[in-house]
């Protein structure tokens, strides 16, 4: 496969606007889909098993409409001390997520999924990267929250942006798994469904 015009449709199950970011590094034509699933975590359900259930669901939805394309889906959750990180919508409880945070670690799950509808293989992994926030202040707290107001994001930081000046330490695989979309499994998996990189 030598022309980009041969290739088949790639789709991001995504709106996430950081996850289309780190596709487009790969140089690749791409559109993305809502898949529109229920996200909502079974009972008694593990961050791994959810985030693993939710990256092939999210596949999946997006392929029934899409016969012949390849699906990349991607799905993230943190846990601290073994618990999942949630959201936290306020000021408040960002300071308080931080504050708990402070000189601790935390980690990343990030499940990939590409689903090649062409052959209905099913290439799957997940990333794990370990974050370690550096002592915080509450002027650190204070300052960062009001610059970035990450009120959506899991764990009160966005590592894409400032979020990273609050850490000591990142460990694993992929640095682009921690922002939403692990591109070293992603490229291993394109090339096994025989699409021609740009530069390989």
């Amino acid at each position: 496969m030598n022309s980009t015009a041969k290739l088949p449709k790639i789709i991001l199950a995504s709106t996430s606007p950081f996850r289309k970011a780190l596709l487009q590094k790969l140089r690749l034509p791409f559109i993305t889909e809502n898949p529109a699933i229920d996200e909502t975590p079974y009972p008694h359900e593990s961050v791994v098993d959810m985030v693993n259930r939710l990256s092939l669901a999210k596949a999946h939805a997006v392929a029934e409409k899409h016969p012949n394309a390849i699906i990349i889906a991607s799905d993230q959750s943190a846990t601290y001390q073994g618990q999942a990180v949630g959201k936290p919508h306020t000021y408040p409880n960002a300071v308080q997520q931080l504050n708990q945070f402070s000189g601790e670690t935390i980690h990343f799950n990030t499940g990939l999924v590409v689903f090649d509808n062409r052959t209905q293989k099913t290439y799957q992994t997940l990333d794990v990267t370990k974050v370690t926030f550096r002592t915080l202040s509450e002027t650190d707290i204070h300052n960062y929250l009001i610059l970035e107001e990450p009120y959506q994001c899991a764990g009160s930081f966005k590592s894409e942006g400032l979020g990273i000046t609050l850490f000591s330490k990142i460990e694993g695989k992929d640095p682009n798994a921690l922002i939403g979309l692990p591109l070293i499994d992603l490229t291993s998996f394109l090339k096994q469904c025989d699409i021609q990189l740009p530069f390989l």
